[in-house]
């Protein structure tokens, strides 16, 4: 049995390297995640109103201007982040999470986490976050933005994923890990 992972392991990295998803998911610096993750903002609010009004609301946001997902069997993501306070950056983190299941693929998307009090925040800061434990996250959809105003936002984090590019199902959040970094 153990063989049988290694060699799909193997397999899902070999297809990650053959298509370029990996060597897209180099380290950026400081100063590249300070301007990609306010261009991937503007994207958001671009597309969204409801992130522009919740995003007028929020304490702080977590910008993911790119995250990097593979995987044949077994597969991973992986990116990079910016939390922006009063719009300037005030911290560096990483995302990730591995899966294993019925998936083939890759694609890579961008992800903003509205970080609505200082609870919320201040998790974040003190702690390496494991989705699903923690402040309570909600997943904002089309269609749940769209029924969203500021005086029905209660729940400490609204996460929105856009920009997907590539061919894989699923944009969860569950069992991710999100950490600091130093840059």
């Amino acid at each position: 049995m153990s063989s049988i992972r290694h060699w799909l392991l193997a397999v899902s990295l070999i297809f990650a390297s053959s298509t370029g998803w990996i060597s897209q998911a180099r380290a950026a610096t400081a100063a590249e995640l300070n301007a990609d993750g306010k261009a991937a903002l503007s994207r958001l609010y671009a597309q969204s109103s409801k992130a522009g009004r919740i995003g007028r609301s929020a304490r702080a946001i977590l910008v993911f201007p790119k995250i990097v997902k593979a995987g044949l069997v077994i597969g991973g993501q992986g990116g990079e982040g910016v939390l922006l306070v009063g719009g300037r950056p005030a911290g560096y983190y990483r995302i990730s999470a591995a899966s294993f299941g019925l998936q083939a693929g890759g694609q890579s998307f961008s992800y903003a986490l509205f970080l609505m009090n200082d609870k919320a925040l201040n998790y974040l800061r003190k702690n390496e976050w494991a989705i699903g434990s923690g402040p309570s996250v909600v997943v904002m959809d089309k269609g749940k933005a769209m029924s969203t105003t500021t005086t029905t936002i209660r729940d400490d984090v609204y996460a929105f994923p856009f920009g997907q590019k590539g061919l894989m199902a699923g944009l969860g959040l569950e069992g991710s890990k999100i950490k600091q970094i130093k840059k």
